[in-house]
């Protein structure tokens, strides 16, 4: 949360600054007219960039993501652990790994470096289908694989599906 916070407040500052060197109350610097430019483009400005999770996505749907990433988290806040935790929308996702690892490890008194993960997964297909934490470990989702996906049916990884060719024309085109 600190690390959405950080970059919720260079954002907020940031586009404060903007504004007001748009409007000739500051000097406008290079960093806020690389932002301006980026912004211009639809592009992720370098200042935030810098501070925030990688993303190659162009800034609409960055901050949309980003947007789901802090309402996931605020829901946390308030509402308590939930039922399936959102693994991509981490920051640092390994640490919430190790962070379970550790719970697990002092609830039955082992040694951290004596235990290995082991998956399974369950029918749901959306976390609020979960209805209830699981008695060990936990739930997460968001998961992606390149290359491969997941067969529910025969409960194995398969060979990614054919991705569908749009460049098919209904008449021929000539290139001079």
């Amino acid at each position: 949360m600190e690390k959405f916070n950080r970059l919720l407040n260079l954002m907020r500052h940031s586009l404060d600054d903007l504004v007001q060197a748009i409007g000739g109350f500051i000097v406008m610097s290079q960093v806020l007219d690389d932002m301006y430019i980026s912004l211009t483009n639809g592009v992720v400005p370098p200042n935030w960039e810098k501070i925030a999770y990688p993303s190659l996505k162009p800034l609409t749907s960055w901050f949309e993501d980003l947007k789901a990433r802090v309402e996931f988290l605020h829901g946390w806040l308030v509402g308590g652990n939930p039922t399936a935790y959102w693994i991509s929308g981490f920051f640092f996702p390994q640490g919430f790994m190790t962070g379970v690892l550790q719970t697990h490890a002092r609830q039955f008194k082992i040694a951290i470096d004596e235990l290995d993960f082991s998956f399974e997964v369950i029918m749901a297909e959306e976390p609020d289908e979960v209805d209830e934490r699981p008695a060990e470990g936990v739930f997460i989702y968001g998961l992606f694989m390149d290359g491969a996906r997941y067969n529910r049916e025969t409960k194995s990884i398969d060979d990614q599906m054919p991705v569908s060719n749009n460049y098919f024309f209904s008449r021929p085109i000539n290139v001079d």
